[in-house]
């Protein structure tokens, strides 16, 4: 990482680095020829030639290996203080050193070049599986709630007559349902956009910690017929300052996560309690938890689970945890040892007390 913040540097600084760099490697050298030679003194300069050409563009490189070799022959190489070599085999050692740095400074920064095209080439490969994966997601989960849409109103318009009032109105409940996942998977893409542009601010107010509970298990009551979601309203929770619908967009989430890849009958339990940073809300439930090896991957975008039997799109918990970030706060994840998962949320805020609020 430092190297590919090195190769941004505008090319004058390149320059600027590369003549430092030897200058200061030649200077230290020259006071420590006598002790270890002046053919040593050309490996290490080669050295800080290939350490330059590991960093930076061709040309500075190159002006590198040019000066390293000039500096060599005029500091180094006997008789010193001149640009005259005094014996055959020193003169066929300075050409030896020219041609190497060179050679050396072309070939290390190809190499580079090449594994910057193999890591790009990797990257697109990447790019590809993971808009494939995108694709795949969006046309199950967008397709299904829209078939339902479009052949409930056919059987609406179709059998005005015929249907009975009560399978007309199961008619308009998935019509309903199928909506709200629409409405759904459209506002986690939104969102995920919102993160990605960083254009995500969290708008702080003080927030009744109960009542927002409460929205999100009457948001997720369709889903909790089959479950059992408890939660008790704490009468002596503060007043939290954060954005509460953000921070009902994580707890919304994960709940419904909980809903959805947990069998039937699950028990599902939500707490909120202050601790020294602000609020920590915990969801737990006593399914089958999270397969020990993937549980550092559920916050990925677009990641699934493999033995996963629902659909979905991947963005639920990834968006829960971009938003906790955004408050400054995190998400944990871990297996109960008992059986099942717990979500610990920790939101820092600033809290207070009703009595404060009017006050001020």
């Amino acid at each position: 990482m430092r190297a590919y913040k090195a190769r941004r540097y505008p090319v004058v600084y390149q320059y600027l680095i590369c003549l430092a760099l030897i200058l200061v490697t030649s200077i230290c050298c020259y006071f420590l020829v006598g002790l270890i030679g002046y053919k040593v003194v050309a490996l290490i300069l080669l050295l800080m030639v290939s350490i330059s050409a590991m960093l930076f563009e061709i040309l500075p490189v190159l002006l590198t290996a040019v000066l390293s070799a000039l500096i060599w022959n005029f500091l180094f190489i006997p008789p010193t203080l001149t640009w005259h070599i005094g014996t055959p085999e020193d003169m066929l050692m300075f050409l030896m050193y020219f041609v190497i740095a060179l050679i050396n400074a072309v070939l290390t920064f190809k190499i580079r070049e090449y594994e910057q095209k193999a890591r790009d080439r990797e990257e697109r490969e990447k790019t590809i599986k993971l808009y494939d994966s995108i694709l795949n997601s969006l046309s199950h989960e967008l397709r299904t709630p829209i078939a339902t849409i479009i052949g409930s109103i056919d059987t609406i318009k179709n059998n005005t007559y015929k249907i009975s009032e009560t399978n007309r109105n199961e008619l308009y409940h998935e019509i309903e349902v199928a909506g709200y996942r629409l409405n759904r998977q459209v506002e986690n893409l939104l969102n995920m956009s919102r993160l990605q542009a960083g254009v995500l601010q969290p708008k702080l107010d003080w927030c009744d910690v109960n009542e927002l509970m409460h929205s999100v298990i009457n948001m997720n009551s369709d889903d909790a017929q089959r479950h059992k979601v408890i939660f008790e309203a704490n009468e002596n929770l503060p007043l939290f300052k954060f954005d509460s619908g953000l921070v009902e967009q994580i707890l919304h989430n994960i709940l419904h996560n909980a809903l959805q890849h947990t069998p039937a009958h699950t028990t599902i339990t939500m707490e909120a309690t202050p601790y020294h940073k602000g609020c920590r809300f915990v969801i737990t439930d006593n399914g089958p938890g999270f397969p020990e090896g993937e549980i550092a991957l559920v916050f990925d975008k677009f990641y699934r689970l493999q033995q996963s039997a629902t659909g979905g799109t991947g963005l639920g918990l990834s968006i829960a945890k971009a938003f906790a970030q955004a408050h400054k706060g995190d998400i944990c994840l871990k297996n109960i040892p008992t059986g099942g998962a717990m979500f610990t949320i920790d939101i820092p805020a600033e809290t207070s007390t009703f009595n404060e609020i009017e006050h001020e």
